[in-house]
């Protein structure tokens, strides 16, 4: 691993090391100036701007405090731990296939040090288990 992360696959999903945050997290959009929004008390988990609008990965609690009465997508976050590379190949592609043979959709949101990935509401064990399943077979790999 370099100092700007790991990016041989295989060390990757064997180190994945996935957490799961007790927060339930929605998304939501607006064309509210970003400079009028109220970020602190937001805490977004994420921004980013769009052609038709501002989105924005935040808490439910948060979203609902705030006013915001049209969020989307109640979900849980699952971060996982190895300080994977941006650069990295076939990471999330790995992991994408294996929920969608599982029946879990997921959105990705790639910080600089991991990745976080956005699982719908009670789908999260499910998720957990199939990262756990991935973790175990690519140790394994690694192993022989």
């Amino acid at each position: 691993m370099t100092q700007h992360g790991e990016s041989d696959l295989a060390v990757l999903l064997a180190s994945m090391r996935p957490t799961l945050d007790p927060e339930t997290f929605v998304f939501l959009t607006t064309t509210q100036s970003i400079s009028t929004l109220p970020l602190e008390a937001l805490q977004p988990q994420m921004l980013f701007q769009e052609a038709e609008g501002l989105s924005i990965i935040t808490s439910q609690t948060a979203a609902e405090a705030h006013g915001f009465l049209d969020p989307t997508f109640p979900c849980r976050k699952i971060s996982l731990t190895v300080h994977s590379s941006l650069e990295a190949v076939g990471l999330i592609a790995s992991i994408a296939t294996r929920f969608a043979e599982n029946g879990i959709s997921s959105n990705v949101v790639s910080g600089y040090f991991h990745d976080h990935i956005f699982v719908p509401v009670g789908k999260e064990e499910a998720a957990m288990k199939v990262l756990q399943e991935m973790m175990k077979e690519a140790k394994e790999k690694v192993r022989a």
